[in-house]
């Protein structure tokens, strides 16, 4: 019996991967007329050389690959315009909202609990604590909670729905907490 040998895999080269290095210097020269600026001239030549890899299959050898990699490049910038456009418009409006608050939100600040809910509360098992104060007292989703608490979705549910059942139980009937519900 003969050892099978592993052999390094040769690095992918295809005929237009070759090509594309000859062509860099034109789409260099068209993207820094089209951008206007050096920075965003590069990041242009580098989204249309990704999106010609990605489209490589669909590259017919023998063709105008010029023309091809500058109608690409005009797509990538056309498309990077708009979407500025879109967002200088955006901020315009939301600018000029009067009703628009842009400072950030203050921290949520829970209520605080009656005696009898957080003397019911801390008799509960830890897990189930963390659970209730993680999603109803701090107002967490489900699955913000999970990912603090290191557990699946699932098992949060499962726990706060459990924990509630136990705190309602140990509540006096008249001394419901009112917890708000998750989302």
């Amino acid at each position: 019996m003969s050892a099978v040998v592993a052999r390094p895999r040769a690095v992918h080269s295809s005929p237009l991967r070759a090509l594309l290095a000859a062509e860099l210097p034109r789409l260099e020269l068209r993207a820094r007329r089209l951008a206007m600026s050096p920075a965003d001239a590069e990041d242009l030549v580098q989204d249309t050389i990704e999106r010609a890899l990605c489209f490589e299959p669909s590259f017919v050898l023998g063709t105008n690959l010029r023309a091809w990699l500058l109608s690409i490049l005009q797509s990538v910038f056309v498309t990077r315009y708009r979407r500025r456009r879109r967002e200088r418009t955006a901020l315009a409006r939301v600018a000029s909202d009067v009703g628009v608050d842009l400072l950030p939100q203050p921290l949520f600040v829970p209520l605080p609990l009656s005696r009898a809910t957080r003397a019911a509360l801390q008799s509960l098992p830890p897990a189930f604590q963390e659970v209730i104060d993680l999603v109803d007292l701090h107002e967490h989703s489900y699955k913000e909670a999970a990912l603090e608490l290191g557990v699946p979705v699932g098992t949060v549910m499962s726990r706060l729905f459990r924990a509630r059942r136990l705190l309602a139980a140990r509540l006096e009937p008249g001394e419901q907490p009112e917890l708000p519900r998750a989302a």
